[in-house]
């Protein structure tokens, strides 16, 4: 039951975002629409990504909000390299099979539905399974203009052998 105080963070985000932009547009409704194809994809950055991650941001309403969150597809064994999130980070995993993992913690693997709080300036990475791509959405605040911090890539002997079967359907 605990855990499930994890499972509104996201939301609650999306709404104190929302508000924020209702309360600098006060006497002036504004709606923004941002339609499948109008926004800009951006391949995840070499020095952050092993393997092609292809990244959607999705909410960042305007430069002033400090919520953003992204949609963020990964091929077969992509993963993003170490990093850390100044007020931690919540992933909804969408489709596919993947991993994560915390340092010093056991990989555990991510599927379909899965909903991972990964708490302020904890170290940890994420990504698709060898056989399996991944999608997720990325939630997370920024402090002092910064949403991570970007460390070093995972090693492939961290990452795990190539010949693992993701346990569930793909999708």
């Amino acid at each position: 039951m605990n855990n499930s105080r994890f499972l509104w963070l996201p939301v609650t985000l999306v709404l104190l975002g929302a508000a924020a932009v209702v309360a600098a547009t006060a006497g002036k409704p504004q709606l923004t629409v941002m339609r499948v194809g109008s926004r800009a994809l951006i391949e995840g950055p070499a020095a952050n990504f092993t393997g092609k991650a292809t990244i959607d941001r999705q909410v960042r309403p305007d430069a002033s909000q400090r919520t953003m969150g992204s949609l963020v597809s990964f091929e077969p064994g992509a993963r993003t390299a170490w990093h850390t999130h100044p007020l931690g980070q919540t992933l909804i995993v969408t489709s596919g099979c993947g991993w994560v993992q915390v340092e010093g913690g056991k990989k555990e693997e991510i599927r379909p539905g899965d909903v991972i709080w990964t708490p302020a300036n904890v170290r940890h990475w994420h990504g698709a399974q060898p056989d399996s791509t991944l999608a997720h959405y990325a939630i997370a605040e920024s402090l002092n203009g910064s949403a991570a911090q970007w460390m070093e890539k995972v090693t492939d002997e961290t990452y795990g052998p190539k010949d693992v079967t993701c346990k569930t359907p793909k999708t």
